[in-house]
């Protein structure tokens, strides 16, 4: 953990009006880190993924990413140019709620379209990719399958592959498991849970409580637009410093049984 960061963030705010939702957030994550996301609806998690993904814009604070830095302050010299975000999302990938998936594209279209029209790689191999990505999750026979005739976990992993087609540097999840029938969670929470294990740097936004503390390497624990608590899973959620973490754990335990997942390696093309 000596490392530089692979992203730092230094005070970044975000408003909706007169309602400030981020209250000057700072985080490191290093390579291969795995950063579990807790808090109470409302209290900034996902609008933080997404000004990580600049899909909101900031309205100040700076992120280095690699050897790019934003100045997110309106009127900066460095504030991103569209070039630089569009840069900046081939090497983010982010998985949502809701799956996302084209319905009128097959599973494969749906894998292979960004890294054809985005990253320009040829059609051959993208879809030489796309076969070997679906084929180690075990979806490879429903490659010519449309979204519409998958299971809710089904698409939800396509969803995740399509993301890791682009060949990502950090994986943003956001409450992925959320919208699922509860005997479909395992099956998306392994899978992410063989990305950590094989070295995926990932920012989780999650109540699965089970998966932060078994998978996760940090929790950060988000109060009303802050960062309240952070540190090593089985001490902020075995022992935690605020009464708020206290009472959410409490709520949230009481309302999902969490599964403690596994990270079991992915299986090879050849396996599938």
């Amino acid at each position: 953990m000596d490392a530089a960061p692979l992203i730092s963030i230094r005070d970044l705010r975000k408003s909706f009006g007169a309602h400030e939702v981020l209250k000057g957030i700072s985080v490191d994550v290093r390579a291969g880190e795995v950063v579990s996301v807790i808090g109470a609806s409302g209290s900034g998690k996902s609008t933080f993924l997404r000004c990580i993904n600049v899909l909101e814009m900031p309205n100040a604070g700076t992120m280095a990413f690699g050897d790019v830095t934003f100045d997110f302050e309106e009127g900066a010299r460095r504030r991103p140019t569209a070039r630089q975000l569009r840069e900046l999302r081939t090497r983010i990938g982010m998985v949502f709620q809701s799956y996302n998936l084209w319905p009128h594209m097959t599973v494969l279209e749906n894998v292979i379209e960004a890294p054809i029209r985005v990253k320009r790689q040829p059609r051959a191999a993208a879809i030489a990719n796309a076969e070997a990505l679906l084929a180690r999750i075990g979806l490879a026979e429903k490659r010519h399958a449309y979204p519409s005739h998958l299971s809710g976990g089904q698409q939800q992993r396509v969803a995740i592959v399509r993301a890791l087609a682009m060949q990502p540097k950090l994986m943003l999840f956001d409450e992925v498991t959320s919208a699922l029938d509860p005997e479909l969670v395992g099956e998306v929470l392994s899978l992410m849970a063989a990305l950590a294990a094989e070295g995926m740097t990932m920012l989780v936004v999650t109540h699965e409580i089970g998966f932060a503390r078994e998978v996760s390497t940090r929790t950060i624990f988000f109060d009303e637009g802050v960062v309240a608590e952070d540190g090593p899973p089985r001490e902020v959620l075995r022992d935690p410093r605020s009464d708020r973490l206290r009472q959410f754990l409490k709520r949230v335990l009481h309302e999902h049984v969490a599964e403690d997942v596994a990270p079991v390696p992915l299986r090879t093309a050849g396996e599938a």
